[in-house]
């Protein structure tokens, strides 16, 4: 960061903060919210101010009511900014509010600001490509996720089957995670303390949505062989998908372990779905689309086959299904929780910070200063 841009910088975030005290009270300001927000999102690429991203999350925590603070604040300083560096922390800011778990920010939607087309106005394009290029992945992620999260009680009132629901859920969680491989330094110049950071976020979130994959799948399998043919057939689509998804995980943790992200290093390997489980589903699938629509049933040696129409399951070799579910799915599933119980102690900013917040006061301006709870 060059002197004069350095110091453009702690003058607009100077400014600002002046702005913030003068700024009367109301229902959707709050001076001492925007002040820690200011902070939390300054314009300095070498500093992480994670004491005041703590005191934002409390505000939240303690008090659903700061969200509409926060919105108004928060939105207006992404829509008025033009440094990439601002937009990473006021992302990284809002990611750490999903941790939050406050009801209010999960019926929230989508995202208040919009960076879809963000670019940085502070140096040359040929420098900030690649930063731009995060920022706009980044938001469009958390755009996805908030949408998502706000889904939540529609499901209550979903009529469809539950294995349709089960199979509609991940295919969701798969378009967050295609998502979220998409969030990346693509640059050499990117390699900053910030970006970093960031990465690491990124990195405990893909570890999630991959293992809540991983055990939706399993739930699928293992009553796969009572479901519809579109539901076979979607089922299908789905693991083939989780097949290309796990190769994808790991040439993504790879670049991610060159470029020096530390949660990458202490990543565990990713399993790879069996191909048998694949090829079972196929062969059930292929099967019943041969059938004639008849109500039948045949024994012949280990085969049993009854269909009702022409949307009924075929059920094959149903012992042998269940035994290559349990067998090496399940397994796969389990080494999964045992890696996520070894690498809990690997969190995020985001995390980190939403974990601490019941240790934090709420900020006040008349109160004395809160002590540092981080080193950082």
């Amino acid at each position: 960061m060059g002197l004069w841009k350095k110091v453009t910088g702690i003058i607009k975030d100077k400014n600002s903060i002046v702005w913030a005290n003068f700024s009367g009270k109301s229902s959707f300001r709050n001076p001492d919210l925007e002040i820690s927000i200011i902070k939390a999102t300054s314009h300095d690429e070498y500093h992480i101010d994670k004491r005041n991203a703590q005191i934002v999350f409390s505000w939240i925590r303690a008090s659903p009511i700061s969200l509409r603070p926060l919105v108004w604040a928060l939105s207006r300083r992404m829509e008025k900014t033009r440094s990439w560096v601002v937009a990473v922390k006021g992302l990284m800011l809002m990611h750490g509010v999903f941790y939050c778990k406050v009801p209010a920010v999960e019926k929230m939607g989508r995202l208040p600001f919009d960076l879809s087309s963000f670019t940085d106005g502070h140096t040359t394009s040929g420098k900030t490509w690649g930063f731009n290029a995060f920022v706009r992945e980044y938001y469009a992620f958390l755009d996805q996720r908030a949408l998502a999260l706000s889904e939540k009680d529609n499901r209550k009132s979903d009529e469809r089957s539950p294995m349709a629901q089960q199979l509609s859920k991940l295919q969701k969680l798969q378009s967050l995670l295609d998502m979220l491989l998409q969030v990346k330094p693509r640059a050499e110049n990117m390699k900053l303390p910030l970006i970093l950071e960031a990465m690491d976020c990124i990195i405990i979130e893909i570890y999630d949505v991959y293992s809540r994959i991983c055990t939706e799948i399993t739930k699928v399998l293992l009553n796969i062989y009572s479901v519809k043919k579109p539901e076979a057939a979607t089922a299908l689509k789905v693991l083939q998908k989780a097949m290309t998804q796990g190769e994808e995980l790991s040439l993504f943790f790879e670049s991610c372990k060159e470029f020096g992200v530390m949660n990458a290093n202490e990543f565990p390997t990713v399993a790879q779905i069996p191909k048998e489980e694949v090829e079972e589903l196929e062969r059930i699938v292929n099967g019943a689309s041969d059938m004639t629509m008849t109500t039948y049933e045949d024994s012949v040696g280990d085969y049993s086959i009854e269909e009702n129409d022409e949307t009924a399951a075929i059920v094959e070799h149903k012992e042998a299904l269940k035994t290559v579910i349990t067998d090496k799915w399940v397994v796969f599933d389990e080494n999964l929780k045992i890696n996520e119980e070894k690498n809990n102690k690997k969190i995020s900013f985001a995390e980190e910070t939403a974990a601490l917040i019941e240790y934090v006061p709420v900020y006040n301006s008349h109160q004395q200063e809160i002590p540092d709870l981080i080193s950082f």
